[in-house]
């Protein structure tokens, strides 16, 4: 019997299936994974709780040579920045060694954050429903099933509205380049066309992490938006650095966004920095 989840990402009782698996990752990574997990006990010693693969790479769906590494670190106790400064060090060697992957990107949280009622149906859901277990004790245990209803898209993209002033300061202290702008370009994208499709996803009733499906799902509830979303999800797989596109984010496309989750779901409640 495969294991492969449903097209809407949930099981017979309707709760979102972790849609990651070690099985998934393409054996062009495989090296860089066993590095990942060789290397992060050296690294954190006793401290590690556990580690994660996200993203493209445990769905099976990487690029070579285009997608990057995503990992998050749970930690007994809080980070510290010298934690942080060992982790990114770690991902510049790891990019270094392996041509396969562009890039290395790792989360690093305290176990007790991860578990904690605020997070519960934030960063807990990330860690229960989008991250493959790499290393350690698997939090997901220890934390609820969840289904695509109002309180997870509000608790999960309901902070749009925080963001955007954030997001304008970083263009404005971006280089004046197209390399430097591809980026913002990139991150932005996927993370209004994944805001796009959590606003619609308790109607949608499943769950998908496919960029071009998010923005396929929400043109059917919101079509005088459509193009606008689908452009997006294609910049987040091929970026542009047009100054254009980060300007119709921050301006247009974000604002009523934002506006719109606050209407339909309500505002994300605020947590620490």
């Amino acid at each position: 019997m495969s294991d492969t989840p449903p097209r809407t990402g949930l099981d017979a009782r309707g709760h979102l299936v972790r849609e990651g698996s070690l099985t998934r990752v393409q054996p062009a990574f495989r090296p860089v994974v066993a590095a990942a997990r060789d290397r992060l006990p050296a690294l954190f010693g006793a401290r590690l709780h556990s580690a994660y693969l996200y993203g493209s790479i445990p769905r099976g769906t990487a690029r070579v040579g285009r997608s990057d590494l995503d990992l998050l670190v749970a930690l007994r106790e809080e980070p510290t920045d010298a934690d942080r400064a060992a982790a990114d060090t770690l991902g510049a060697a790891l990019d270094r060694e392996f041509p396969q992957i562009d890039g290395v990107g790792t989360l690093l949280y305290g176990r007790e954050r991860l578990l904690s009622d605020p997070e519960r149906y934030d960063l807990g859901w990330f860690v229960a429903c989008l991250c493959t277990p790499l290393l350690g004790d698997d939090l997901a245990a220890r934390l609820p099933r969840y289904r695509p209803d109002s309180l997870l898209a509000r608790e999960t993209n309901g902070d749009l509205g925080r963001l955007l002033p954030r997001w304008r300061e970083r263009i404005a202290g971006a280089e004046d380049t197209e390399e430097a702008r591809r980026p913002l370009v990139r991150f932005m994208s996927r993370h209004l066309v994944r805001t796009g499709f959590t606003l619609v996803m308790p109607r949608w009733r499943g769950w998908t992490s496919d960029l071009r499906e998010m923005a396929g799902v929400f043109a059917g509830y919101y079509p005088r938006r459509a193009a606008q979303l689908r452009t997006a999800a294609e910049y987040g797989y091929e970026p542009v650095g047009d100054p254009d596109v980060l300007r119709s984010y921050v301006d247009d496309l974000g604002p009523w966004l934002a506006d719109e989750y606050a209407r339909v779901h309500g505002v994300k409640a605020p947590r620490p920095d």
